[in-house]
């Protein structure tokens, strides 16, 4: 069946545009309370946001949504994505919603589905879900006499606090670091540097001011530049960038480096397999993670497991074989001793924790291997399958010829963005680049002629 709202990462789009209008936000709601419904208790559904101007529309036609359906809703406000998937559990809940396109800018915003156990839904799940929004669901909906209520909790922040710190050992400070926060002037700007605050670091903030437009914009896990100036400027020891939901993140070191989430998932899994703590003898990690990762780990004995882009497919596979340490290069790093999901708080303590044993700065610490030259570009497309075309399969091909079996070739259309990404990788950058400008070229010219 054809997707038509749903995506890698939930539904996301560009707000009052189909499908991120108001009466699309109220039929998820209806659709969504109806298909969860199990047995005849009170049911509950979580709805968290981020902090773009849109939450407020969408936040309120969810709730008309689900108040249809018979569901009591609890509002949460701005809070992390990670925090909507622990309180689904934590307040016993039947739902949970984030309200948020996550990285994007705050143009665009999605909404992201959380199970009673604090798991994305899966593909079936949401397509049933997808069948129920056009569907007339008048019959289902609840009797005058059981419509849901709706009211906001308070307290929330602290809940997530306590569970972030409770992440690291009972006996570990980090008194005496002195870390950059950067918000993205998202979900997270106040619960992260309370929480740092509390272990005991000195903590610098930045882009903590929301004002509904300027999340993500230019700060940020995808725009790290800002947090590295500031980590130089305060002679930090480290400085942790957050997205616009707080579910990924990435490091600078103390000389400003980026340190991305396949050196984060080096790091943590080593530590962890050091300490015995490392389940499935290795990581998951998506296609789109560096061959040198898949070297490294396999020089400590231990394995990668690929999956599809998105962590919601990391996070099925680590539940399925066993495995504690998963994630994205982009800094989605899915630790599934504490969280259901990617937990960009979470994972930067573990960073902190292990540059606090070794006594090292971050920058000999966090950096485990020497990436394999990588590169990815984009083309964007407006409608059409390029990717079916003889030229552009026939370049494909010749480009996987060339590579041989000492690199990589990643071509899929983005699940989030009309864009077909395009990556390949191998120990020689000439050949890397050359293979990439081709297949480009190729798709470019096929959407040109189109």
């Amino acid at each position: 069946m054809t997707r038509r709202y749903f995506g890698t990462d939930g539904i996301r789009g560009r707000a009052n545009s189909f499908p991120m209008t108001a009466e699309v936000a109220m039929k998820v709601g209806m659709a969504a309370g109806t298909s969860f419904q199990r047995g005849s208790h009170r049911h509950r559904v979580v709805i968290g946001k981020d902090t773009r101007l849109s939450g407020y529309m969408l936040e309120n036609a969810m709730v008309a949504g689900f108040c249809a359906a018979g569901m009591d809703v609890f509002l949460l406000g701005p809070v992390p994505t990670p925090a909507v998937a622990m309180l689904c559990r934590s307040l016993r809940a039947d739902l949970g919603v984030m309200i948020s396109a996550s990285h994007n800018s705050y143009q665009d915003n999605g909404i992201k589905l959380f199970g009673p156990d604090g798991y994305k839904l899966s593909d079936e799940i949401e397509l049933r879900i997808e069948s129920l929004i056009e569907t007339d669901l008048t019959a289902a909906l609840a009797d005058s006499d059981t419509i849901g209520r709706a009211k906001r909790i308070d307290g929330v922040h602290d809940r997530y606090i306590e569970f972030a710190k409770r992440t690291l050992p009972r006996s570990m400070s980090l008194a005496g670091m002195r870390v950059v926060i950067d918000c993205a002037n998202g979900a997270a700007y106040k619960v992260a540097p309370a929480a740092l605050w509390e272990l005991g670091a000195e903590v610098v903030t930045i882009n903590a001011e929301p004002n509904g437009m300027n999340i993500n914009l230019d700060c940020g896990s995808t725009h790290p530049m800002a947090l590295s100036k500031k980590v130089h400027e305060v002679r930090a020891d480290i400085g942790i960038a957050l997205d616009g939901d707080a579910d990924r993140m990435v490091i600078v070191d103390e000389n400003g480096t980026l340190i991305d989430g396949d050196q984060i998932m080096a790091l943590i899994a080593e530590a962890w397999h050091q300490s015995g703590r490392l389940a499935g003898g290795g990581v998951v990690a998506t296609v789109m993670s560096n061959l040198g990762l898949e070297r490294y780990l396999g020089d400590l004995g231990l394995s990668l497991h690929r999956t599809k882009v998105g962590d919601r497919y990391v996070v099925e596979y680590m539940r399925a074989h066993g495995f504690n340490v998963g994630g994205e290069q982009s800094g989605h790093i899915v630790l599934s001793d504490f969280a259901t999901t990617g937990d960009g708080l979470v994972s930067a303590l573990q960073v902190l924790a292990c540059i606090k044993r070794a006594g090292k700065p971050a920058s000999e610490v966090c950096r485990k291997f020497e990436p394999v030259p990588q590169v990815l570009k984009n083309v964007r497309f407006n409608g059409g399958k390029p990717l079916e075309s003889d030229p552009v399969k026939a370049m494909i091909e010749e480009a996987r010829t060339r590579l041989g079996k000492s690199g990589r070739l990643v071509i899929r259309p983005s699940g989030t963005e009309p864009l077909i990404r395009v990556m390949a990788e191998a120990d020689d950058r000439g050949l890397v680049e050359t293979v990439v400008n081709d297949i480009v070229g190729a798709i470019s010219a096929i959407r040109t002629a189109a």
